[in-house]
């Protein structure tokens, strides 16, 4: 029998009728002869308001805490999953992140998977059970509560897929699958039948909101089909694999955009060996992901630096940057939050010349001035300012011919 694991967003379960409508789904599902994984998010908004909560009663919360706090937000939608599938006549069982084996480290908020043990789900679903997990969660090796950060029941879909060797692990939200730019934002954006893993793992990472990029990392790692739908329609979505042989003739697949990024520049940098190495194993000791780096070398032995970081670790990496300036001797330090990155992303781009050219050109015809420039094989990254961000998204959708046709 065919085993799939499905994930269910928030926006899928958000009320107690898209709880009953997701759960005929995967019940019709079993029906056809499948073994069933369901992992679930929070329902709708739990974990901002369960946050916002915490903040309200405490300044500074402890991270632990934090997940103590907001993993009770799965545990929910689990168990009520559970219950109207059981009221449509058919066997499911619910459980926890821990209670199924997924041990991760300790790195509360944005723990990493260290294993999982399946025995567990295998057992219930010798049983005929369809088992239902909370996603975006485990325990460390001391029992304690984590999450996987945002997105994380991707990650735990994507990890117990792989570990059960699924023939397919089904992502559900409120979208019909990956397109070529935010429909919010480019109403003439189309939709993709299919992604490398390169592609989608790049267009995550640069902001496009369909599957946390941690994911994206573990389909590829255990070479597991993730195919991107709607709970809403019946539509096939997208098919991400390891190969997907309908793009290889596309340049440009896909624009993103990430608002969600700060600019930190260090002003006068003495410019000697081992100061940017000094800086940046800082900011790596306090476990800051840096997203661009950009040196201008000056005059008379002075640089500039500048990098991005996500918006959330802002004031931690202020504290350590302003601490290192000090030490090595730097003017000052410098943050901007209005900034914006609009990104462009596709295989095809590794063997066509000239795409950053067209990119930049479409921004300047807009008079939208780069402030950082990034680039890989796959994907040309520019900093703008965030007042920009939307125009710019169109102007370069547009000037690949990204659009539906007519």
């Amino acid at each position: 029998m065919a085993l799939i694991v499905q994930k269910y967003g928030g926006s899928s379960i958000a009320n107690p009728e898209r709880i009953k409508k997701v759960a005929k789904r995967i019940v019709a599902t079993k029906r056809r002869g499948k073994q069933l994984v369901v992992v679930v998010s929070a329902l709708g908004d739990t974990t901002d308001r369960l946050i916002k909560l915490a903040n309200q009663v405490s300044d500074k919360p402890a991270e632990r805490e934090i997940d103590m706090l907001v993993s009770t937000g799965e545990q929910i939608s689990a168990a009520l999953l559970a219950m109207a599938i059981q009221s449509l006549h058919s066997q499911a069982i619910s459980f926890t992140g821990p209670q199924v084996g997924i041990v991760t480290d300790s790195s509360h908020t944005r723990a990493r998977i260290l294993s999982i043990n399946t025995k567990r789900i295998r057992e219930e679903l010798k049983r005929d059970r369809i088992v239902i997990i909370a996603g975006f969660q485990g325990s460390d090796v001391k029992d304690n509560i984590t999450t996987l950060g945002r997105g994380g029941s991707d990650l735990t879909a994507v990890a117990l897929a792989g570990m059960l060797k699924a023939g397919c692990c089904e992502i559900y939200s409120d979208v019909e699958g990956v397109y070529t730019a935010d429909p919010k934002i480019v109403p003439q954006a189309r939709k993709l039948r299919a992604l490398s893993y390169d592609e989608i793992l790049e267009m995550a990472s640069l902001g496009a909101q369909v599957l946390q990029n941690r994911a994206v990392e573990v389909a590829k790692k255990f070479n597991v089909p993730i195919r991107v739908r709607s709970s809403f329609s019946r539509g096939r979505g997208t098919l991400i694999t390891r190969e997907a042989k309908s793009m290889e003739k596309a340049v440009v697949s896909g624009v993103t955009l990430n608002k969600n990024e700060a600019k930190v520049s260090l002003r006068g940098v003495p410019d000697r060996p081992g100061i940017a190495a000094r800086v940046f194993k800082t900011i790596a000791d306090k476990d800051i992901n840096i997203n661009m780096i950009i040196q201008n070398v000056g005059s008379r032995g002075i640089s500039d630096i500048s990098f991005t970081v996500m918006k959330g670790d802002l004031g931690k990496t202020l504290a350590v940057v302003k601490r290192v300036a000090k030490d090595i001797g730097a003017r000052g330090v410098n943050f901007n939050e209005d900034i914006a990155k609009v990104s462009v992303v596709g295989v095809g781009m590794q063997s066509h010349p000239g795409i950053a050219a067209r990119m930049f050109a479409s921004l300047a015809a807009q008079g939208i001035n780069i402030e950082m420039i990034s680039t890989s094989e796959i994907k040309i990254s520019c900093i703008i300012a965030k007042k920009h961000a939307e125009k710019a998204v169109r102007a370069i959708h547009a000037k690949f011919g990204l659009g539906r046709k007519k």
